[in-house]
């Protein structure tokens, strides 16, 4: 029998999207190809180190480094670090260290560059005066001015009536400049919502899962949207809707929503953990952490393309052909040759995930199986989105695994 086990289990203080999944296999196509992938860094259980990585690397464009955030550290509750794509690492926040106060604790998303200011922002599930999460601002400094690191909301403070918690996603800087992103719970239903923060700090609720404004609207958004060509922002829940499964949905800068997909249905995906991305066919595409076979059973994830009307296609089922992952739990991202790029959370040859590339058409292949041998202590558990940096690689975190078994930062040539 495929099962599908969802739940969510209190880790560290606050919940978070745990999906254990077994499968059966079908026939499907999969290809295999030489990849070289490197460890630029474990983590390790020292007094200055991070620990359990969850959230994807950004860039930052002014010195080239890559930016992330881990979800613990050694003596405090979450750290945001740089380094370097030779595997130089430094520690630029460790929250809770008492620098700034009510900062937030166990950040597990990836950090949001803002262009116009050179400014990093981003969330915390924990922490803050009420303990349910923060959103953070870093300004890096220069020559004259030492950087700073403030708090431009905490989540459950009052301020907003049903302000959300536990935001879980990283923010999307949008054209009007603002940011726009979730929280994982709370809201007036308890479900989620929807929130716009300006850059001077003013925070507003776009909409509230849940609240009956919208039939089948879906809980639990735990992922980060995206603004997409037609200037509308795209998001998912991880469950609700009409099949139970989740949703993709619609949403305007003035707070309309409208529901395009519901996933859970006959021959379909369920429990969306990622965000999406639009490609240049204008097609949006993504992953869910539940799958289903052609017999409609749930299985071990898909990956998805959809246009903005909600036409779905299925453009791989994992858990189809043996070893090609299982539980993809992180976005995709579209690489300078066309191709999508990604990561399975389990699965692979040794059981400990995979990276992946596919086609547009949906030709998979297996870049790395991490646990297989080939490269030592390379990790386990990769929950977060790759990245394609400037030099042509992808760069990407593993939440467990490596020498002390806390986590890695890795370079995928493929």
């Amino acid at each position: 029998m495929i099962n599908l086990i969802y739940k969510i289990k209190e880790k560290a203080g606050f919940y978070r999207l745990l999906f254990a999944v077994s499968s059966s296999l079908l026939i499907f196509t999969l290809h295999a190809q030489a990849s070289t992938t490197t460890i630029l860094h474990s983590f390790a259980n020292l007094k200055n180190d991070a620990e359990h990585p969850y959230a994807g690397l950004i860039q930052y464009p002014v010195d080239g480094s890559l930016y992330g955030t881990a979800f613990n550290g050694n003596v405090f509750p979450g750290e945001v670090f740089k380094i370097t794509t030779s595997g130089s690492i430094s520690t630029i926040h460790q929250f809770g260290d008492g620098s700034v106060m009510h900062d937030g604790s166990n950040p597990q998303a990836a950090l949001t560059y803002e262009a116009s200011t050179g400014y990093l922002y981003g969330t915390t599930v924990n922490g803050g005066s009420s303990g349910y999460g923060t959103i953070f601002q870093y300004v890096p400094g220069g020559i004259i001015m030492p950087p700073t690191f403030t708090i431009q909301h905490s989540f459950g403070d009052g301020s907003v009536t049903n302000d959300g918690l536990y935001p879980m996603a990283s923010l999307l800087r949008a054209a009007d400049g603002n940011f726009y992103g979730t929280a994982s719970e709370g809201g007036s239903a308890h479900s989620g919502i929807v929130f716009k923060l300006t850059s001077a700090g003013a925070y507003t609720i776009l909409h509230h899962f849940g609240d009956g404004s919208v039939s089948n609207d879906g809980t639990i958004p735990v992922a980060n949207l995206i603004q997409a060509a037609d200037g509308n922002f795209y998001g998912t829940t991880g469950l609700g809707g009409a099949h139970a499964g989740g949703t993709v949905f619609k949403i305007t800068s003035g707070g309309a929503v409208t529901i395009i997909h519901s996933f859970g249905g006959f021959n379909d995906g369920a429990y969306p953990q990622a965000g999406l991305i639009q490609s240049t066919d204008g097609n949006l595409y993504g992953t869910t952490v539940g799958g289903s076979s052609t017999t409609g059973t749930l299985n071990d994830g898909i990956v998805f393309k959809m246009s903005t009307a909600g036409a779905e296609t299925i453009l791989h089922s994992f858990g189809s052909v043996t070893n090609d992952g299982i539980g993809p739990v992180a976005s995709l991202v579209r690489g300078t040759d066309g191709n999508f790029y990604g990561t399975t959370s389990a699965g692979g040859s040794a059981s400990k995930g995979t990276t992946f590339k596919i086609t547009s058409a949906g030709s998979v292949t297996i870049l790395h199986s991490f646990g297989d041998g080939s490269v030592t202590n390379d990790g386990s558990d990769p929950e977060a989105c790759l990245i394609q940096a400037t030099d042509g690689n992808f760069y990407g975190t593993t939440a467990g695994g490596g020498a002390s078994n806390l986590g890695t930062v890795f370079k995928l040539v493929p």
